[in-house]
């Protein structure tokens, strides 16, 4: 049996609202989000860590480059399960670096260095962590995608108005970047 709780995101939540409190979180069954054509499950959040790092997996099928963005205080972790992705980062230099991982690579991306990543096989998973002095953004998914109790992915991708990306940086410390070229490809 998994316990619920209310939180000021949503009705229901699987994951406490308040810090300190221990709790386990089955297979799936965190706080989902479909967002362009993934799946996002939030395990542990700022609400959980006093905003020191979030949890969660994405998991997608073959699909378009998620768009490239940067985090100003945040640093990001990609650790591939399933499947392949295929990671793009720009370090402060500008040097560009791309790679396919695949179950069991890890991709570090500090803040301040813009990056996108595409699943190159169908139902690959990235097990993601944010951290950083601003706070987390997992919220993130729930607010520009389409909070949801469907386990998958979406059957239609859930792509956010343009004008919602707007609201992002100062929110959730995202910042896309819709000019931005890849090199590398």
């Amino acid at each position: 049996m998994t316990l619920e709780y209310a939180t000021r995101y949503r009705r229901t939540s699987r994951i406490p609202a308040e810090p300190g409190t221990p709790y386990v979180v089955e297979k799936g069954e965190g706080d989902r989000a479909h967002l362009f054509g993934d799946l996002i499950t939030v395990y542990a959040g700022g609400e959980q860590t006093e905003n020191l790092f979030n949890f969660f997996t994405v998991e997608g099928p073959k699909g378009d480059l998620i768009p490239a963005h940067v985090h100003q205080d945040t640093y990001e972790v990609f650790y591939v399960t399933q499947g392949a992705v295929r990671l793009f980062v720009e370090d402060t230099r500008g040097e560009q670096l791309e790679r396919v991982l695949t179950p069991g690579d890890f991709g570090f991306v500090p803040k301040n260095c813009p990056h996108a990543y595409r699943m190159e096989r169908h139902h690959s998973q990235v097990v993601g962590v944010a951290a950083g002095p601003g706070g987390t953004f997992e919220r993130f998914f729930e607010s520009m995608g389409a909070p949801t109790e469907r386990h998958g992915v979406p059957p239609e991708p859930v792509v956010p108005a343009p004008h919602a990306f707007a609201t992002v940086p100062e929110r959730y410390d995202v910042r896309f970047l819709p000019d931005h070229q890849w090199r590398t490809t």
